[in-house]
């Protein structure tokens, strides 16, 4: 069966995303070593962060204010106000730094626009999320940009209706069990895992037991070999 519509996920899909995160955060936990151990440090801003996202959605400017409170929650009235605002400076690194493409992106997407549309997934802060994809340089080479506050079946369900394609002929890809193969999978589409080295604890998730419509791949440039074999 042919596929019509090819959804691909963006932060450490086509770019790296998660490294810039992780030197935000060894930075914070250094900020804060004098009220606790890093990883007492770690255990809090992630909770804070899991607990957040109903209120915040996902991105920088929420995770910022997750660093914020953490800090507060750790060193209370002691938080001299230096440490905010080199707290506020770590979030704007995030926000401004630069976009890196993962090898092989560039010839793999040309290589699936020949085979089908290609649309854009991402979740996470809309104004961001359209800086990076301009500076990526990739935005031609969408039919569509989808950003959403959280990937979903019920999403994915709208954007396959809006493309005017079912389920069966869609399929998508990217880092994350939890939010770009299990969605996915659930609206009725086909979904690969493409790995990154590094997993934000809140997408970690068991992958699917022998789904027929799941693979795990290697690396990026795998994915037209696989379009053809569904077809």
């Amino acid at each position: 069966m042919p596929i019509d519509l090819i959804c691909l996920d963006a932060d450490d899909t086509l770019w790296h995303n998660m490294r810039h995160f992780g030197v935000a955060e060894q930075a914070l936990f250094a900020l804060l070593e004098p009220f606790a151990p890093s990883p007492a440090a770690r255990e809090r801003l992630e909770a804070v962060g899991a607990r957040n996202l109903a209120l915040y959605g996902y991105g920088v400017k929420s995770f910022t204010l997750s660093m914020l409170e953490t800090a507060t929650e750790l060193a209370g009235d002691a938080l001299p106000p230096s440490a905010v605002r080199d707290i506020l400076a770590i979030g704007r690194d995030l926000l401004q730094h630069p976009v890196e493409l993962l090898p092989g992106v560039e010839a793999t997407l040309d290589a699936l626009a020949e085979r089908a549309q290609l649309v854009l997934v991402t979740k996470g802060d809309l104004l961001h999320q359209e800086t990076k994809l301009a500076a990526s340089g990739l935005g031609e080479r969408f039919s569509g940009i989808d950003i959403v506050s959280d990937k979903t079946a019920e999403s994915f369900r709208r954007l396959f209706a809006r493309h005017a394609v079912t389920p069966d002929r869609c399929a998508m890809a990217g880092d994350s069990i939890r939010s770009d193969v299990l969605p996915a999978l659930e609206a009725g589409a086909w979904a690969a895992l493409v790995p990154h080295d590094v997993v934000w604890f809140y997408e970690r998730a068991e992958p699917p037991a022998q789904h027929p419509r799941f693979t795990h791949l290697d690396k990026f440039t795998d994915l037209p070999a696989w379009i053809d074999a569904i077809a």
